[in-house]
């Protein structure tokens, strides 16, 4: 393989998941979801240059937020658990890869508040990678590597609107209506994934309500999509929030209070989003927002990595 010798920037952009519906627990103990995915101008940058062999990570972290916070928040993972280090290796073993690369990642989209930057990071790396060593592979080559890197790692790699099915990573594209404008609120306090999917399961989720939600997702595609009937999904994880279900109905109010519409979570938490309403001014309702949350404007995007050499 010919390595590039210059380096590649990746713009890794976030998810919102527009509707999130969660199923009965399968056999290989995960959960089937209905979701449909958005990508969204909010994004981490990788940027990567070669090296003789092996993999290294700096991670930086920049201000990203329109107000509020401190633009750093949820742990990043550090070392070989990285996503980026774990999506390059992968590559690197599965095609017998003998070069490497150094890497730094300038992290903007928060960790750990249901927003997929990991997965982002993820298939920027593969990217990445795939572009210093002239890496190339079939289609369905590609989407089991992002696969055996986590479910919504397939959406990161795709990008734009998409349904996805099984545990998310069974995509189908779909066509936005008009694009659209959100602000996302992350607050301090983090859900735990596995958690919340033991709470739906103690609660018993319906299989009648599955079938309903999953029948509705499945019907969606057959003509534009408009975010708002994409929300009619609506989010399994908001009524699992425990203690925490105060603190959500309190941040929902206080955007609905300055002109945001249809607020809900995004994956499990605890990022909100909601929609700008076209003529609305974001620079006065951020101004208008109570609230400590760090507070992101970004808009709806139809493609999820953008590379570009360095």
């Amino acid at each position: 393989m010919v390595r590039r010798r210059g380096g590649v920037i990746v713009e890794a952009r976030a998810k919102l998941n527009l509707g999130l519906a969660v199923g009965p627990r399968r056999a290989d103990g995960y959960h089937d979801l209905a979701t449909v995915f958005q990508s969204v101008s909010l994004a981490d940058h990788l940027i990567a240059r070669p090296a003789a062999r092996g993999f290294t990570l700096r991670v930086r972290h920049e201000r990203a937020a329109a107000r509020g916070g401190r633009g750093r928040s949820g742990p990043v993972p550090a070392g070989r658990d990285n996503l980026v280090l774990r999506a390059a290796r992968l590559l690197a073993r599965r095609v017998g890869l003998e070069g490497g690369a150094r890497f730094e990642l300038v992290k903007r989209i928060p960790a750990g508040a249901g927003l997929g930057g990991g997965s982002a990071d993820a298939a920027a790396a593969l990217a990445a990678l795939a572009a210093l060593h002239r890496v190339r592979l079939a289609p369905a080559a590609w989407r089991a590597l992002a696969v055996e890197l986590g479910a919504d790692v397939p959406f990161a790699m795709l990008g734009g609107t998409a349904l996805g099915l099984g545990r998310g990573e069974r995509l189908r594209r779909l066509r936005l209506e008009s694009p659209f404008r959100v602000l996302i609120a992350v607050p301090a306090w983090r859900v735990e994934t596995r958690a919340a999917y033991a709470q739906i399961d103690r609660n018993k989720y319906g299989l009648t309500g599955w079938s309903a939600k999953l029948r509705f997702a499945q019907s969606l595609g057959r003509k534009s999509l408009s975010p708002i009937h994409a929300l009619r999904l609506g989010n399994s994880f908001e009524s699992v929030l425990g203690r925490r279900e105060a603190e959500f109905v309190s941040l929902r109010s206080r955007l609905e209070r300055v002109g945001v519409g249809e607020v809900h979570l995004t994956g499990s938490g605890s990022a909100v989003f909601g929609l700008v309403p076209p003529r609305m001014n974001v620079a006065k309702a951020l101004s208008e927002f109570v609230g400590t949350e760090a507070v992101y404007e970004a808009r709806s995007t139809q493609g999820a990595l953008r590379l570009r050499t360095s």
